[in-house]
């Protein structure tokens, strides 16, 4: 689920890439952070991709002030929006060659999920690009991003803000169903387009004795939001309450 790649990833001291769910550690758990060389090199990524999010933000922000309308801005951050993305699967080999603590299995789900979104439904089917679920998405993945970037390289400098935690464990409150929403409705309005081209969907006879149609994919796709929402959403409010209520208590004792 694409959304949950932009919200759901509450590493708390780790950083630099990983994502969420399950294996993480919360605020109130230490665990042995990456060498000097991979921390540095954690920073770098962190701050690069938190500037090219900030980038995806301005592009944003300019083109609806020179346009007036919020309509087909996509176009405008079009080209970043999909650099950057598809950078996030370096996330994938941060964990693979164990430099940030999370689940390989997990953020290659979470990051393909999104990759995906990119690339073979707004990319291909460029019908909907114009929908202004797209734009929906695209800001809450934009401010989740920002968010979560620069969590990471403050965590990984040893000097993270509580307005930063704050946010990080607060705001996907709104963003992370405003993110699935445009998600749903980009890939729902999708469909018409992908059944009528055919798109991506294998037909019989052939000598592979092999078919596969894309339209039906798209479908049980969103159908799997159904369950994996609730459970990724309350999962975050209960990491919200650990992690903040965990910063209290240890801003008491100081």
């Amino acid at each position: 689920m694409a959304a949950a790649a932009a919200t759901a990833s509450t590493k708390g001291n780790g950083g630099g890439g990983g994502r969420a769910g399950a294996g993480e550690a919360s605020g109130s758990r230490k665990k042995k952070g990456p060498g000097p060389l991979a921390t540095a090199y954690l920073v770098i990524y962190n701050v690069v991709m938190t500037a090219g999010w900030l980038v995806i933000a301005v592009g944003l922000v300019r083109a609806y002030l020179a346009k007036g309308s919020y309509h087909s801005l996509y176009y405008s951050i079009e080209k970043p929006l999909k650099f950057f993305q598809t950078g996030a699967l370096l996330e994938i080999l941060h964990c693979a060659i164990g430099i940030v603590p999370s689940s390989v299995v997990l953020t290659s789900f979470q990051v393909m999920s999104r990759v995906f979104l990119i690339w073979a439904v707004t990319h291909s089917v460029k019908e909907v690009q114009s929908e202004d679920s797209v734009l929906l998405f695209v800001v809450a993945w934009t401010i989740t991003e920002i968010i979560r970037y620069s969590f990471y390289t403050f965590s990984l400098l040893n000097h993270l803000p509580y307005l930063i935690k704050w946010a990080r464990y607060t705001l996907f409150i709104v963003l992370y169903p405003m993110g699935v929403s445009g998600e749903l409705l980009t890939v729902y309005a999708a469909l018409p387009f992908v059944r009528q081209a055919g798109l991506y969907s294998i037909s019989l006879p052939n000598k592979y004795n092999f078919s596969f149609d894309y339209y039906t994919f798209l479908i049980l796709m969103m159908i799997s939001y159904i369950p994996i929402f609730p459970q990724l959403y309350f999962h975050m409010i209960h990491q919200r309450r650990k992690v903040l209520s965990h910063t209290e208590e240890h801003k008491k004792f100081e």
